[in-house]
């Protein structure tokens, strides 16, 4: 399977499942994982977005630590991605009105314990590397984005 191919695999997954699991490290070295609803917008092919709020506690661990780890995995278990990155915050309005519309739909949870939607918070994870695995078909493939010509 060429990279292009991989980085396909990944993208129709996440578009497929449209949950994953963000993992990031807390002050401590820890690890916390929770499920997020992320979005790939097509003029950003090297970033994965999704929302959360400003009060919640994986905000404090990625300005301590922005490297972040995604996983995804399909309901027939025969297909898992993951995206590993960098995470900041979006500060530009229309970019963050882009996210929010893509992803309004699927956030019924977070509007239930965010509280205050005007702390909604758009995070932006730079994506440096990608991985698909197939476990019925052996397959398992790992990709750097900057291979696939996605550096800036």
């Amino acid at each position: 399977m060429d990279r292009y191919a991989v980085l396909n695999e990944v993208r129709s997954l996440i578009d497929e499942v449209k949950f994953g699991i963000l993992a990031t490290v807390d002050a401590d070295g820890y690890p916390h994982q929770r499920w997020m609803s992320p979005v790939l917008l097509p003029r950003f092919s090297h970033s994965l977005f999704c929302v959360t709020s400003e009060r919640f506690g994986k905000m404090a661990q990625i300005e301590k630590n922005p490297q972040v780890s995604w996983i995804f995995q399909c309901p027939r278990l025969d297909k898992i991605a993951t995206v590993r990155g960098l995470v900041e915050t979006v500060h530009d309005p229309m970019l963050a009105a882009e996210v929010e519309e893509a992803i309004g739909p699927r956030l019924g949870v977070f509007w239930k314990y965010a509280e205050e939607p005007r702390k909604l918070v758009v995070l932006e994870t730079t994506i440096e590397e990608y991985q698909f695995f197939a476990p019925l078909t052996s397959i398992r493939e790992y990709v750097k984005a900057e291979v696939c010509g996605y550096e800036d």
